[in-house]
């Protein structure tokens, strides 16, 4: 069985690397259908999952000097409910076969599955240049916001993978290949991807 985790550093096309390689695979490819899955089964709305889904969840859950407890406060039933049930998803989907998975610590989450991990990164130029791209909205914002954005969510991914592991969400060691997309077009190097991949698989993986 094949399975891909993309971890991404925010506009480094991350989520565009993991779309492209699993299509060049022919496999499917889960990110924000996992959020439709879990607010349908926790009959919430998607935006409302998805919310929680990038907030930074220490301030939801109690911490004990030895060891690290999802132990939620009242507060924060909520949020441990939803995490709970995407990692679930997560897991009943991966069991279904080859498939590529974006984000939410899905590297930590299936290691016992013993996937293919992918860590995808770039430079601050690369990164506001494709923000650049694909800004919506009447008024564009300034480089020194879109840096702002890009540390605030990068800051969210380092605090929710401390939630289920010791190790650095951006320790290259973590990984089984990183990719530094900086001034690349994605699309040039997903075949190379690809090949590497399967050749990683094909000599046993883990």
């Amino acid at each position: 069985m094949k399975i891909i985790t993309i971890s991404r550093e925010f506009a480094s096309g991350g989520r565009e690397l993991g779309k492209r390689l699993a299509d060049a695979m022919g496999i499917p490819c889960y990110d924000h259908e996992i959020i439709e899955l879990v607010a349908k089964q926790q009959g919430l709305d998607k935006n409302y999952v998805e919310y929680l889904s990038e907030q930074d969840l220490h301030s939801f859950y109690a911490k004990t000097i030895a060891h690290r407890f999802l132990i939620p406060h009242p507060m924060g039933q909520q949020p441990a409910k939803v995490i709970t049930a995407e990692h679930e998803i997560m897991k009943k989907l991966a069991m279904q076969g080859d498939c590529v998975i974006i984000g939410r610590c899905a590297d930590v989450i299936l290691r016992e599955m013993h996937p293919f991990d992918i860590f995808v990164y770039a430079d601050e130029p690369s990164k506001l240049e494709r923000c650049k791209a694909r800004e919506q909205g009447d008024r564009p914002l300034s480089d020194k916001e879109i840096r702002k954005r890009i540390k605030q969510i990068d800051k969210e991914c380092i605090a929710y993978r401390k939630l289920f592991t010791e190790t650095d969400w951006a320790d290259m060691a973590s990984y089984h290949l990183c990719v530094n997309t900086s001034g690349r077009e994605i699309k040039t190097l997903v075949p190379a991807i690809a090949a590497y991949t399967a050749a990683w698989f094909q000599k046993g993986g883990a």
